[in-house]
C-alpha cells in the first residue's frame, strides 16, 4: 500500500502526513459547515440539521465546479463573456444544492447561500478579534504599511 503512495507522490508521503491531511480536511469541512447550518436554521425555521449542512457544503462546490467546467468545455471558445455565464449558472447550481438539501424553495436556497456568507464573515471577524487574526495576508499587509 505504501508503494502506491510513493508512486502517486514521488517526493514522498508518510502515512502520518496523509492522516494529517485527511484530519485537516475533515476539520475544515466541519468549520465551513457551521455558517450553512446556522443559515439553514434561520431560513427553515429551525428544522435544518448539521448533517444537511455538511452535505450541502460538500455537494455545493462539486456542483459549482461541474457546471462551470461543462459551460467552459462547450462554450469556452465563444469568448470571455461565457465565463460570466458560467459563474452565474454555477452559482445557480450551488443554490439548487442548498434548495434540495434543506428542502426549501429557490428563494430559500438563495437566502441560505447569502446568509451563510454573512455568517461566515461575522464568524471571521469574531475569531479575528479573539485570536488576533483576520486576513491570511495580514502580516504581509502590516509589513507593507511600515515601508
Amino acid at each position: 500500500m505504501i508503494s502506491i503512495f510513493s508512486t502517486l507522490f514521488p517526493s514522498g508521503v508518510s502515512l502520518l502526513g496523509l492522516l494529517e491531511v485527511i484530519v485537516a480536511l475533515i476539520v475544515g469541512w466541519v468549520i465551513v459547515s457551521i455558517p450553512a447550518w446556522i443559515a439553514g436554521k434561520v431560513v427553515t425555521g429551525g428544522r435544518a440539521t448539521f448533517g444537511e449542512a455538511m452535505v450541502a457544503t460538500v455537494l455545493g462546490p462539486i456542483a459549482y465546479v461541474v457546471v462551470f467546467v461543462v459551460v467552459d468545455f462547450f462554450l469556452g471558445g465563444l469568448g470571455a463573456g461565457v465565463y460570466i455565464v458560467g459563474v452565474v449558472l454555477a452559482f445557480i447550481a450551488w443554490v439548487w444544492v442548498y434548495k434540495a438539501t434543506f428542502r426549501t424553495g429557490w428563494l430559500g436556497g438563495l437566502a441560505i447561500a447569502i446568509l451563510a456568507i454573512i455568517v461566515f464573515v461575522v464568524l471571521l471577524i469574531i475569531m479575528g478579534a479573539l485570536f488576533g487574526f483576520f486576513h491570511p495576508f495580514a502580516p504581509v499587509l502590516q509589513q507593507l504599511q511600515k515601508t
